[in-house]
């Protein structure tokens, strides 16, 4: 059987991991224990991120539109509850934007619903 020499898959793991940790402060992008240890803490931090960003959006959009409505002198729940009711299909993103950049519009929807 012939000699295996394992230098060049350890390397490339090696560059692997540092070329991951680039932008890191201190020994954590070049001193491979450390940037294993703060890669694999990195990685869970990214994945727990991305489902706070859309939570943050949904509070973000629920307080664009409640400050609209509450403007054309209506709470946030109720105008919810009745749009659900009258099955008009428009979600918090748009309604947000909507409210945020395009009040007069947003008033008709208010007015449509009352």
């Amino acid at each position: 059987m012939p000699r295996v020499k394992r230098g060049t898959t350890s390397l490339k793991r090696r560059r692997k991991i540092l070329k991951a940790t680039k932008g890191f402060r201190w020994g954590r992008k070049s001193k491979e224990r450390l940037a294993k240890e703060a890669i694999l803490h990195s990685w869970s931090n990214m994945f727990v991120g991305r489902k706070q960003k859309k939570r943050n959006f949904r509070r973000l959009w629920q307080t664009k539109i409640s400050a609209g409505t509450k403007r054309e002198g209506m709470s946030y729940s109720y105008f919810i509850n009745v749009l659900k009711k009258n099955n008009i299909g428009l979600d918090r993103k748009s309604l947000a934007d909507l409210a945020e950049h395009q009040p007069e519009i947003f008033k008709k929807i208010v007015e449509r619903v009352k």
